[in-house]
């Protein structure tokens, strides 16, 4: 018989408002199944409440679909367990809601909300709609999606150019392609400088201060910028180095496609979302 631990007691008096004793002896006689525990103190008429709501959802999965006229719909949907994260149910409600954003619903959490408590109810866990994005086409250009780990990682990037035949060349559907994997594997925190929060850099540039505390003002001044500059090409999709080509930054690759396929190129917006995180 499996030890009966006072945190699975602890895990089962939360799941279901039951006394500890009652608890103990539920877990006492189905060898520690937590599941079949609750399904006896509910057979019992004890659990007043198997409270789904307070349970964490930290797994689940990233999705995107094409919409029309070139748009995409990216979503996060989260669950507590990596089993249910890969049943049938769980991963057809994702596509569900990945088609639904791609045609243009970013409220799903309403909108969805009859079929989401249907996956609550068929799988048993807390699942949640945590959040979405939807990307249209804006002017000339391509929206790209790229999902990344099986799921865990999730990126849109918007690019423009002038020309209409400059989409259909390999070289800026290459360097979209390339955008995505940039940001999913660099996992920049803005487009480009002008985007990061004053309050960041005025935080960023007290450490700076602090380390060369001492030296001449105009000194100061340099090695401000100089650690300013380092911190844009960490946080800044545009400023960062080209993770296939370190040599070069990703604004060296844009415009050594500009220069292949004869256009202005411009990187619009991207957004990233990782599994669980904000």
């Amino acid at each position: 018989m499996a030890a009966i631990t006072i945190q699975m007691i602890n895990d089962l008096r939360a799941a279901t408002n039951v006394g500890m004793m009652d608890c103990k002896r539920a877990l006492q006689d189905t060898d520690g199944n937590m599941e079949e525990a609750i399904k006896i103190l509910r057979e019992k008429g004890l659990a007043l409440q198997v409270k789904r709501a307070d349970r964490e959802s930290k797994q689940g999965i990233i999705a995107a679909a094409p919409g029309a006229n070139g748009g995409y719909g990216m979503v996060e949907l989260n669950c507590e367990t990596d089993f249910v994260a890969k049943t049938d149910k769980f991963l057809d409600f994702a596509k569900v809601l990945a088609n639904a954003v791609a045609a243009g619903d970013e409220n799903v959490m309403e909108t969805q909300a009859a079929e989401l408590t249907a996956v609550v109810a068929a799988t048993g866990e807390n699942v949640k709609i945590r959040r979405c994005k939807y990307f249209a086409l804006t002017g000339t250009g391509m929206v790209e999606s790229y999902i990344h780990m099986g799921g865990k990682v999730g990126v849109l990037v918007e690019v423009g150019c002038t020309k209409p035949e400059t989409v259909e060349t390999p070289a800026f559907k290459q360097l979209v392609h390339d955008l995505c994997l940039q940001a999913a594997a660099a996992a920049p925190r803005y487009l480009k400088d002008s985007e990061v929060p004053a309050e960041e850099i005025e935080s960023e540039k007290e450490v700076y201060r602090a380390q060369v505390e001492g030296k001449p003002a105009n000194i100061i001044e340099g090695i401000l910028k100089g650690k300013l500059k380092k911190h844009f090409a960490e946080v800044c999709l545009i400023d960062q180095a080209f993770v296939k080509e370190p040599k070069m930054s990703i604004t060296d690759v844009i415009k050594a496609t500009e220069k292949e396929v004869g256009d202005t190129i411009e990187v619009k917006r991207f957004a990233r979302y990782q599994l669980g995180m904000a």
